[in-house]
């Protein structure tokens, strides 16, 4: 029996794949309650009216762009390759890989080495636009041919010289006898919106949602003691969002304080602490959390809350 969608907003996510389900596991995390019909791709949430709407991550990145869904979770390579225009509204902080040229091990340097040589690639428009300096320089014209799959099969059999493919471990490229040869871009999973939609008070709450839930995935609170006297010490170690809370104790020479930390740097803040003195050192996990939207600049995170070191304001 068909589903009706009503007016519901329409929010597209991968119906399989490497992604499939940690995608659930943040949809139940950001309070998103639905039933899903076995062998149905649509299934209405029970809490708020939101209508998902399971796809191949390769189509999400259409269906945003042509306006036929609000939202959707895909890769930014796939968004690239659709060239379709979206509003890119968080970086998820999942599935990082990169598009790169591979060849045969050993056998090239550089990716200009591959130019007016058969391509293989599930990317024919990047590979296309990667390739095309090299050709106008050289003036040659390298072949590009797409498969869906099984792309670093294509040297082995004969069909290609070079490939353009994903990697993100590297173990099935290795074990094609194959090397990254040069790197054509970047690619993590995304929150994409449809510049259009109808429903942006919707695609507002959802996207405050999701950011509090991939911040509480990358923070933790730390609850310690320290002396009063190492306490500006303790407050440089963990010095928290807008600040840290400081509680006193019956001691009165000792305090007690909580703050925000990131959860890789948990040990070595340990370590700091515990060498000025601190006792009783915590954490705790958090489920999901609500900051204001300066939060990414008080802790140097990324515009859309995936919170990295690394990575510099746009």
């Amino acid at each position: 029996m068909p589903i009706s969608v009503g007016d519901n907003m329409l929010f597209a996510v991968p119906k399989k794949g490497r992604l499939y389900e940690r995608v659930l596991a943040m949809l139940e995390g950001v309070g998103m309650h639905y039933r899903r019909a076995n062998r149905l791709d649509i299934a209405n949430c029970t809490n708020m009216p939101v209508s998902l709407v399971f796809l191949p991550a390769k189509d999400i990145a259409y269906y945003v762009g042509e306006g036929q869904v609000d939202l959707g979770i895909t890769g930014e390579d796939i968004i690239a390759e659709a060239e379709v225009k979206v509003n890119t509204l968080i970086k998820i902080g999942i599935g990082k890989c990169k598009l790169c040229v591979q060849g045969p091990k050993g056998k090239y340097t550089k990716a200009k080495e591959l130019a007016g040589k058969r391509i293989v690639t599930s990317f024919p428009k990047l590979a296309q636009k990667f390739f095309a300096n090299f050709d106008a320089e050289l003036g040659t014209k390298t072949s590009i041919k797409y498969v869906s799959g099984s792309v670093e099969a294509a040297i082995g059999l004969g069909l290609a010289d070079g490939i353009v493919d994903l990697v993100e471990t590297g173990t099935t490229m290795r074990a094609a006898g194959l090397e990254v040869v040069e790197d054509v871009m970047l690619s993590e999973t995304v929150l994409i919106g449809n510049p259009n939609t109808k429903h942006p008070a919707l695609v507002s709450q959802l996207y405050k949602r999701i950011q509090g839930y991939i911040v509480a995935k990358n923070q933790c609170m730390i609850s310690y003691n320290i002396s009063k006297e190492n306490l500006t010490e303790a407050l440089k170690v963990t010095p928290g969002h807008e600040s840290p809370t400081i509680t006193n104790l019956s001691d009165q020479s000792w305090v007690s304080i909580s703050a925000l930390i990131k959860r890789k740097n948990v040990q070595n803040i340990f370590d700091k602490l515990e060498r000025i003195g601190a006792k009783s050192i915590l954490t705790f996990a958090i489920d999901n959390c609500r900051f204001p939207s300066d939060f990414k600049r008080s802790l140097s995170g990324h515009l859309n809350g995936v919170l990295t070191d690394d990575e510099k304001d746009p």
